[in-house]
């Protein structure tokens, strides 16, 4: 029998429209979308079904929209039989991951997102910080090219190892910028700001972190079901203590999803679903290792693909 990952996106793979699909097609995935609706006491269904874009932007709507598509996927494809061998999220998706894994209860983790987004945009007033992207930055150039462009009191870290070829920095605005022209100088192929509204997973979030750290302690978290690989040390995670602490050090820390993945090609895992809105981590994982087979599901169409690809 063919082992296989459950993959969950983060930000950046949200958009219009998405879950509407699933929602229509799926009883399962409609209930999901109510409930979500209910513990937020908001149509966040209508959001993700119709937008507009702009308030699915806002991080505090963005990130119980992504984890409520990503839950109402999964449990489609639980009531479809497929049961992963292991599990890991990017960023935010880490908790749609650990309710997948039977660690956290859907209506706790939209109430923890809905709050770690809030507590992310509150840490930095806007401005202040940024986020880019390095492509084909030569390897073992990161290192000095973020030591040359941090200045005394501003910071400038690895927010995303996201695969061989690409790296997010995040910091304050200035200094992102400069490390920016020093990778393009460094041989860089490109250097991308990108439109977000704080800079995710640097030290500035320290503040989010301590806040977050709090409801976290009051939140339930079981042993999980099926093991997890987490972003902050690229380490399979099986107690609900250190998923509960995994969530807290991925606030100020990057997400180290190059890891994450080889970690999974280690343990003989050689496909993956990515489960949610987008495609973002499938293209990523090609990218770290050519060898992996995946699909995405995210609505109705993408069905045969999964059956295809598990069987």
């Amino acid at each position: 029998m063919t082992e296989y990952a459950f993959l969950f996106p983060g930000q950046g793979s949200q958009q219009v429209g998405m879950g509407k699909l699933l929602a229509d097609h799926y009883e399962v995935a409609a209930r999901t979308f109510q409930e979500a609706d209910q513990v937020l006491g908001f149509r966040l269904s209508e959001l993700c079904f119709s937008g507009p874009e702009e308030e699915l932007r806002l991080t505090e709507n963005t990130q119980p929209a992504l984890l409520t598509v990503s839950t109402a996927a999964y449990r489609v494809l639980r009531e479809a039989g497929y049961r992963p061998s292991i599990v890991a999220g990017h960023s935010l998706g880490e908790y749609s991951a650990l309710v997948a894994a039977g660690s956290l209860e859907f209506a706790d983790a939209l109430s923890l997102v809905r709050k770690r987004g809030r507590y992310m945009q509150d840490a930095v007033p806007a401005g202040v910080g940024a986020m880019a992207a390095l492509l084909k930055l030569p390897e073992g150039r990161l290192d000095a090219v973020l030591a040359v462009s941090a200045r005394e009191g501003e910071t400038v870290t690895a927010a995303n190892f996201n695969s061989p070829d690409q790296v997010v920095i995040a910091g304050h605005r200035a200094a992102v910028e400069r490390a920016m022209e020093a990778a393009k100088q460094s041989g860089a192929k490109r250097a991308v700001l990108l439109p977000v509204s704080a800079p995710f997973h640097c030290p500035l979030m320290k503040p989010a972190q301590e806040r977050l750290a709090l409801d976290l302690k009051d939140t339930i978290f079981h042993d999980l079901q099926t093991p997890l690989i987490n972003n902050w040390l690229a380490h399979e995670v099986t107690t609900g203590g250190e998923a509960r602490v995994g969530l807290a050090e991925q606030v100020p820390n990057p997400v180290r999803w190059t890891d994450t993945i080889r970690l999974l090609v280690h343990k003989g895992i050689h496909c993956f679903v990515e489960v949610g809105a987008g495609s973002v981590l499938t293209g990523l994982c090609r990218s770290i290792d050519p060898t992996l087979q995946g699909a995405k599901f995210g609505d109705p169409a993408d069905m045969d693909k999964v059956k295809t690809l598990l069987g």
